[in-house]
């Protein structure tokens, strides 16, 4: 016996998460690990289930998987929100419009610019001294 989920995978600097939302109780786990445990910050939580509330739906009437790697904290948490309103987009398509105004279907496409030769860092040039 199979169980219906959809899938959605979200990505944001070098992270990307792939989120499973299915029927069930309301279990919500982050790399085997549940929700607080894994997001601990402060407002990371509400970034995170933003899109299931722009949808007006309960986080107890679903079961949530989520694998994610690489990046740090905040583009994890990015990318596990856009995983999430892209399953919900999947699982109804009536909230595409709701989570297109709400901000959730466009990746964030800032990533780290390469530093080039000379610099320091991408932009930053040793000082400079006239002798």
């Amino acid at each position: 016996m199979s169980v219906q989920y959809f899938e959605g995978v979200g990505r944001r600097k070098e992270s990307t998460a792939r989120v499973r939302v299915m029927s069930g109780s309301g279990r919500f786990t982050v790399n085997e690990k549940e929700l607080p445990a894994y997001f601990t910050r402060l407002g990371d939580i509400e970034t995170i289930l933003a899109p299931l509330k722009a949808a007006g739906q309960d986080v107890k009437t679903y079961d949530i998987t989520v694998h994610v790697n690489g990046g740090g904290v905040n583009g994890q948490t990015d990318s596990v929100q856009l995983g999430l309103a892209r399953a919900l987009v999947k699982m109804n398509d009536q909230w595409g419009p709701i989570m297109r105004k709400g901000g959730f279907m466009t990746r964030d496409p800032r990533v780290k610019e390469r530093k080039k030769p000379g610099l320091k860092r991408a932009r930053k040039a040793p000082t400079y001294t006239k002798r």
